[in-house]
């Protein structure tokens, strides 16, 4: 019978499947990499919104807390959109005719909610509470970085769940007093994960975790 296959080809054979498997393995990491890129989940990309709100001339500026604007993020799981009438106790004095400010004006008017594009937009199934990290000694800032310096609102953290998983097997890393909450120039001391602890034991915190804390 005629030999039809050189000697070498099992040898290529092998080698050909080894290839295969490694290519799959390669295109499979480099869409998760992809998934989880900042390209791909539009970290400090500045969104384009109705009207340019600036956080940095206001907060940074004109040093408005947050909580001016976003007024349940200490009582409610959602930090509210503040409502029109909140941007005009202010712009119905100050830049009252400003073409830039004439969608506020409208919907003032009007009584229609502005069209805000979201920037922190967590999936439906991820369970996130604004209040209880407030009360726990989260800064804003750790979230959503320095937003006394973003002309635009753009998202600072990937805000993948691994990231999520880390501050809370790391608490101790993140915490702050609950007085500094607020402050956006707050620097973590030298003593942090010593303050972190202390702050551990006063405010209750846990390390949670379970899939059923964020997933419910």
């Amino acid at each position: 019978m005629p030999q039809y296959f050189s000697k070498s080809s099992n040898t290529i054979a092998r080698f050909s499947l080894l290839g295969v498997i490694a290519l799959v393995t390669l295109v499979a990491w480099g869409g998760a990499m992809i998934v989880r890129s900042p390209y791909e989940m539009l970290q400090d990309v500045p969104r384009e919104q109705p009207v340019p709100f600036s956080h940095e001339h206001h907060v940074g500026g004109l040093g408005i807390d947050c909580r001016y604007c976003h007024t349940t993020v200490e009582s409610s799981s959602f930090a509210n959109i503040p409502p029109t009438k909140v941007c005009m106790n202010c712009h119905s004095q100050m830049w009252a005719v400003s073409p830039e400010l004439e969608p506020v004006r409208e919907s003032y008017r009007t009584g229609r909610s502005i069209a805000w594009t979201r920037v922190h937009d967590l999936p439906e199934y991820v369970y996130f509470n604004h209040s209880i990290h407030v009360h726990k000694g989260v800064g804003c800032s750790s979230c959503h970085g320095r937003v006394d310096k973003m002309p635009l609102m753009w998202q600072a953290q990937p805000l993948t769940m691994e990231w999520c998983l880390d501050c809370h097997r790391h608490p101790e890393r993140q915490v702050r007093p609950r007085d500094k909450v607020f402050d956006m120039a707050y620097t973590p001391p030298p003593d942090q994960i010593a303050l972190g602890n202390r702050l551990m034991n006063q405010y209750h915190i846990q390390r949670l975790t379970s899939c059923s804390t964020c997933h419910r």
